[in-house]
Parts: structure tokens; sequence; C-alpha cells
């Protein structure tokens, strides 16, 4: 009894001891967490001011939050008789794991700086990848880039792997091609037709002049004429463009009274007696 009573004396004499260490530790930690939130706001007002590019600007946040942090912790720790000599010891022997369990991240670092270097996409641009990813670039962090898309699902897509992908930038372009695909009955003029699809797509204000609109013969049957119908947009019409015009276009090809081609059914005659 006597040697526990004077270990829980022990105890209790290295914790008062230590009163002072962990109150400063705290005030330090408090202090710190608004200081690295007053600096990070300093420098997101200033890098809003300068037009610095939205992508490079999340990503170096990111990153000094991340140093700011962990300078803090160390801080703190060492403030309360923590050895921090010793922490660094067993982080620096356990670097070869953390490095091993960390590919995948220490991998879409490295992704995430080539992407703010090569710029394939900024914030705002939308993009769609061959890994699957698509959507419009709303943040692009240390580890991962945020995609919103088009039915307002976010989508986080590991750095290292969407750069090391095909992407394919939307936003990057000051037009883009509309293409229909459409059938005529084979006894239908197609010098006509075609005068009808190029008048009503001039007459679309969202459908540029160059390149110009074309509609093409892409195949020959026995009852149909299969047309391709090319017209350009401007980015920002495309979408609206491109279903109004489909709509529209019927419309048009009814007025005119261009026929479609002839449905083709299968008819099999049975006579009694035959099977199959």
């Amino acid at each position: 009894m006597e040697r526990l009573g004077s270990s829980i004396e022990r105890i209790i004499e290295s914790i008062i001891d230590r009163i002072p260490s962990i109150v400063l530790g705290l005030v330090i930690l408090i202090a710190g967490l608004y200081l690295i939130r007053l600096v990070i706001r300093i420098i997101h007002n200033r890098f809003e001011r300068r037009q610095v590019d939205p992508s490079l600007r999340e990503f170096i946040l990111s990153l000094l939050k991340f140093i700011l942090y962990s300078m803090l912790i160390i801080s703190v720790a060492s403030t309360m008789g923590i050895k921090t000599t010793s922490f660094i010891a067993v982080l620096s022997a356990a670097s070869l794991a953390i490095g091993l369990s960390l590919q995948g991240s220490l991998s879409n670092l490295a992704g995430g700086v080539l992407i703010l270097i090569f710029k394939p996409f900024r914030v705002g641009d939308s993009i769609q990848s061959s890994i699957g990813a698509a959507g419009a670039v709303e943040k692009i962090d240390i580890l991962y880039t945020t995609l919103r898309t088009a039915d307002g699902i976010a989508v986080f897509s590991p750095n290292g792997t969407l750069a090391n992908s095909v992407i394919t930038n939307y936003s990057d372009i000051k037009s883009r091609r509309i293409e229909y695909k459409l059938a005529v009955s084979s006894q239908e003029d197609i010098k006509k037709v075609r005068a009808i699809i190029l008048d009503h797509l001039r007459k679309d204000r969202r459908i540029v002049v160059s390149p110009t609109p074309q509609v093409l013969v892409s195949d020959l049957s026995a009852g149909a004429v299969q047309l391709i119908i090319h017209a350009w947009a401007k980015k920002n019409d495309y979408s609206s463009a491109f279903y109004d015009i489909q709509e529209t276009l019927r419309d048009k090809l009814i007025e005119n009274q261009v026929a479609a081609p002839p449905s083709q059914n299968e008819i099999r005659i049975i006579t009694p007696g035959q099977t199959g």
C-alpha cells in the first residue's frame, strides 16, 4: 500500500509540475489556430485581389494549411514537455512504412502539381477523363480534384489517376459541333431536303456561320437515304441548341411533307400442316 501511495503521489506531483506547460501549450494551440485562420484568410484575399488562377490558389492554400497545422502540433507538443526529438526520430524510423502505405497519396500529390504546372484544365472547366470522371471542375486540392456533374453530384477524382488519364476539355474551345443522323425516304429529292435543313439551321442565331453547316449522305439502302447533319454552336449554346434544333427540325420536315422511310415488317405465312 505504501508503494502504491508513493506512486500516486509521484504521479500527482508530476501532473502539478506540468500544469504550467500544459496551460501554456493550450494557449499556444488556441492562439495558433486563430493565427493560422487569419493568415489563410489574408492570403486568400490577396490571391483574389491579384486574380491568381483559382486552381493554383486552392492548391497552395491546402498545402499551406497542412504545413502550418503540422508546425503548430509540433510546437504544442514541445511546449507540453513531449520530446519532439524522439517524436521526430520515431517518424523518421517509420517513414519507409508510411511512404509505402501512402504511395497513392504521394502519387496524387505529384499529380496535383503536374495539373497545376501543365494546366490541362482549370477551375470552372467542363471536362471528361478516360477513367470515367466527368463534370465541371469545382476545386483542385492537394490530393483530389472535385467535379460537379450535370445532375449535381459531387465527384472526387484522385489527382494521380486524373493526371495520367486522357482529358477531354470541353471549355477550352470556342465552338462545338452538333451532329444529327436522319433517315428519309429514297423517293425524296435530296437537294430539296438539304435546302430545307440548311435554311432552318441558318435561321437559328446559335449556329455559327463558320464552319458552315453541312448535310451529307452517309448511307443508301433499298427504301431509305441516311443523312448526317453537322452544325457548329458556341460552347455555351451547345446544349440548348442540340435539343431545341432536334425538335424544331422534325417539325420543319413534317411541315414540308418530307417523307420518312417506309417501316419494314416481316410477314410469315404458315400454311396448314407447316410448322416452324
